[in-house]
């Protein structure tokens, strides 16, 4: 997805926020870089797959801990969970959602189904 919004964008201000999932519901915060400037900016926040929303709340955090406005936090992404939508959305009712397609829910390991398997694995093509 950063690809494609550098190619569309170009010049665009990139940071990063990598989230790692451990477990079912929780998360660990692993690496955050950020423009100097981000709480005076619109924010793009791109993750290929919201499933149950934990690692995206998370992120939101961090963008507003660093004074970003909830509402000028837009959420991109590509297959969305019904669950994740609704933990997004009542824990930041002002941020934007902006998805191509809502998947039927998540299965007990917490996956949307029918999702696309793994987006790293499908996209850098080392899935088994």
């Amino acid at each position: 997805m950063e690809n494609a919004l550098r190619a569309c964008c170009k010049g665009i201000k990139i940071g990063k926020i990598l989230i790692h999932r451990e477990g079912k519901d929780g998360r660990q915060l692993i690496y955050e870089k950020l423009p100097a400037d981000i709480a005076s900016r619109h924010v793009l926040l791109l993750d290929p797959v919201l499933a149950s929303g934990h690692s995206a709340v998370e992120a939101i955090s961090v963008l507003l801990s660093k004074g970003v406005v909830e509402s000028n936090i837009i959420f991109l992404n590509l297959i969305s969970a019904p669950e994740g939508i609704h933990a997004v959305c009542k824990k930041f009712p002002r941020l934007k959602i902006v998805t191509s397609e809502i998947d039927v829910s998540l299965n007990k390991d917490l996956r949307v189904i029918p999702g696309m398997g793994e987006f790293g694995d499908r996209y850098f093509g080392t899935g088994v």
